[in-house]
């Protein structure tokens, strides 16, 4: 499992539409998605003209597709009210700038444009190793080797802790898939905005389970009621 199939699944058998991908680099999840509104944000797109009238022809979906070059916080700030005043994200993959405020602005900004069952899906939420969950200057330094999932987890444990209003749960798949919907939380952490800023991988590493709400990845099937 991975998260174009949970995205393809809740697509089809959930009737979710309209979509929003954060952090689409070369497109090869976004180009694959089946909507007449999708949106595609990423301050550098990799891909060109010639790409994308190719996978037109392959899926004819993304003849409607919106590209915003730009930073996901610009995007929010002077796109969204436009593209989505009349349109509310059904589904939204966040795999941007995989770093804590980052990630969190993503989620926090999404969520004021969600329809009611929409879901977000967020990348990178279970780093393996202490050498993954690195910054992105360490990461640059390293010359960009390696699996690089950041500290996306500790948006996770965030969510958990301040939002009473939203599920949050993490598929054990695909370094961690994030599952956020507009539902009473089955249950919450109760950590200060100091603790998690302080919290190192090997704090993670020994709660893991707990921190992340970690569900293996057939749980997807049954908290959705989908095949």
């Amino acid at each position: 499992m991975d998260r174009l199939s949970i995205l393809q699944t809740l697509m089809k058998q959930k009737r979710l539409k309209n979509y929003l991908e954060i952090g689409v680099f070369n497109g090869h999840i976004f180009f694959k998605v089946k909507s007449n509104f999708k949106i595609a944000v990423d301050p550098e797109f990799r891909f060109d003209f010639s790409r994308k009238a190719g996978k037109v022809l392959i899926n004819p979906y993304n003849l409607f597709n919106n590209y915003v070059e730009k930073t996901s916080d610009d995007f929010f700030s002077q796109d969204a009210p436009r593209l989505l005043e009349k349109k509310k994200i059904d589904i939204a993959l966040i795999d941007g700038m995989h770093e804590y405020g980052y990630a969190l602005r993503d989620v926090e900004n999404t969520l004021r444009y969600m329809s009611d069952d929409a879901v977000i899906i967020m990348h990178d939420c279970n780093p393996q190793t202490k050498q993954a969950s690195i910054s992105f200057e360490e990461w640059k330094a390293n010359n960009f080797v390696g699996v690089w999932n950041g500290d996306v987890w500790k948006t996770i444990v965030h969510l958990r802790s301040f939002r009473n209003d939203i599920n949050v749960f993490v598929l054990d798949c695909d370094f961690g898939l994030g599952i956020i919907t507009k539902k009473k939380p089955e249950n919450m952490l109760h950590f200060k905005q100091q603790d998690i800023d302080n919290f190192s991988y090997d704090d993670l590493n020994k709660n893991r389970q707990q921190w992340l709400n970690l569900q293996p990845e057939n749980y997807f099937y049954e908290f959705f009621g989908v095949k």
